[in-house]
């Protein structure tokens, strides 16, 4: 153990250097939060809301297009036509999925941001009847 300086109570205590210097817990909070924040109002642009589904609805397209190719080359008379058969409708599926996925995403964003709406107006009100 260190050489640690008592405290003037008697009970051994961590150097200052040691110790939080900075107390941002609300901050760090705040950036460390998955969700939008409660604390701040800032309005952020649509591609920050809607980027994720957009880029999954990219790849599922260009992931679908692909298997789209595959599968029309399995139908031609081609080496390994049976690996075309094989790849081409799981890509196709796949790529399905995740233009599917990104499709139903964007509405769940929508609802949310309704949602989030309403309830930071219903805070505003909240605070507004019942600080007075």
């Amino acid at each position: 153990m260190e050489n640690v300086p008592p405290s003037p109570n008697g009970s051994l205590k961590s150097p200052p250097s040691k110790e939080l210097l900075t107390s941002n817990t609300a901050s760090t909070l705040c950036i460390s939060s998955r969700s939008e924040s409660v604390w701040t109002n800032t309005s952020r642009s649509k591609w920050d809301i809607y980027h994720k589904p957009i880029i999954v609805m990219s790849v599922g397209a260009a992931i679908f297009l692909f298997g789209t190719v595959i599968t029309t080359l399995s139908c031609f008379e081609i080496k390994n036509s049976e690996v075309y058969k094989m790849c081409g409708p799981a890509f196709l599926s796949m790529g399905l999925m995740l233009l599917v996925c990104g499709l139903v995403w964007i509405p769940i964003i929508r609802k949310k941001q309704k949602q989030r709406q309403k309830s930071q107006f219903l805070q505003s009100l909240r605070s507004f009847f019942f600080n007075r």
